[in-house]
């Protein structure tokens, strides 16, 4: 099934039910109020959103109404917990390469991973509102799981039977402001301002067989200002899967209902798929050319994440976004 959390003025927004089209949709206010509540209370409430949906899906309701993604909020627009891993390796071995940074063995064996901030998530229309193009904006494309409880010492597997829900992330990036922070040692804050979401969150089992291995087997298509830049398939070379990057996040602690853990930025070894991230194309440049040739986004750009089925049709909807130059306050 799909779901989706509308503006209403309150913090956690409202719960609806999203037609496989995304055409349509239907609140599910005599089931449950907010997304977290569902996760709460997955093995009850979620049969009842899966009975909606199929009324939905052939027009048996009598209170449906037209889905627009400009009305949402981020799926779980507040999370307990959000930890962004980076599975695909290949991006951080470009990374490094155009740094001329050694690339640590223990990356192919051992994921990266860092915990953000949860408290104030975007929608999927939602500008990006920042104070200067100098800190180098960048987006990034991922596919994120939410979870269930996952107890602390799960197994991959264990793990695995607790993603409950697949969304779409753009995860934000300061590129100039991360140098100064990594050097510190303590890791990322600044340079990652508040991550936007997929209009819908989709179940598992709504991916058919694009969903095999705790992967997304489809591409993730980022269009810049109205430019298709890349398209690779998160299927391919995600050296971690989301079951073992679960498993990675609890060795010493728990993960509780509503943890989004995101991919990191989906990229492939192909580098004519294109990119996911502006700090992978401009690696390139430097490996090839010595210099990095490709800007970061300016005030205006626009960014488009969006998946694709197999037969072309959109799975999450899409991440649209316009970069906003934030207005300067007044200090009283």
């Amino acid at each position: 099934m799909k779901l989706a959390t509308l503006k209403d003025g309150s913090r956690d927004g409202q719960l609806v039910v999203v037609a496989r089209d995304l055409k349509t949709a239907h609140v599910a206010d005599g089931i449950a109020p907010t997304m977290q509540a569902a996760l709460d209370d997955w093995a009850f409430i979620a049969p009842q959103l899966h009975d909606l949906y199929l009324l939905l899906n052939t027009g048996r309701t009598t209170r449906s109404f037209d889905f627009d993604p400009a009305s949402c909020m981020a799926p779980l627009p507040r999370a307990f917990q959000w930890v962004d891993g980076s599975a695909y390796v290949n991006h951080v071995e470009l990374v490094r390469k155009a740094r001329h940074a050694e690339m640590p063995a223990s990356f192919w064996e051992d994921p990266l991973m860092y915990q953000g901030g949860s408290d104030d998530f975007l929608g999927p229309t939602d500008d990006i509102v920042l104070a200067h193009e100098e800190w180098g904006i960048d987006f990034e494309a991922e596919v994120a799981v939410i979870t269930g409880d996952i107890p602390m010492g799960s197994t991959p597997h264990q793990a695995f039977d607790q993603i409950r829900l697949l969304v779409l992330v753009n995860d934000v990036s300061l590129r100039n402001l991360i140098p100064a922070e990594l050097a510190k040692g303590f890791g990322f804050l600044q340079s990652k301002p508040a991550s936007a979401f997929s209009p819908v969150a989709v179940t598992p089992d709504e991916l058919g067989d694009a969903w095999q291995d705790a992967k997304v087997h489809l591409p993730l298509r980022s269009t810049w200002n109205g430019k298709l830049v890349g398209q690779p398939h998160a299927g391919v070379d995600m050296v971690f899967n989301f079951a073992q990057l679960l498993a990675h996040l609890c060795k010493t602690r728990h993960a509780r209902a509503g943890t989004i853990l995101g991919s990191g930025t989906v990229s492939n070894k192909d580098a004519k798929r294109g990119y996911s991230c502006i700090a992978e194309k401009r690696a390139l440049e430097m490996i090839e050319d010595g210099v990095a040739s490709t800007p970061f986004m300016l005030f205006g750009d626009t960014i488009r994440i969006e998946m694709l089925d197999a037969a072309g049709k959109s799975v999450f909807g899409a991440i649209d976004q316009a970069v906003k130059q934030a207005e300067a306050r007044k200090i009283r």
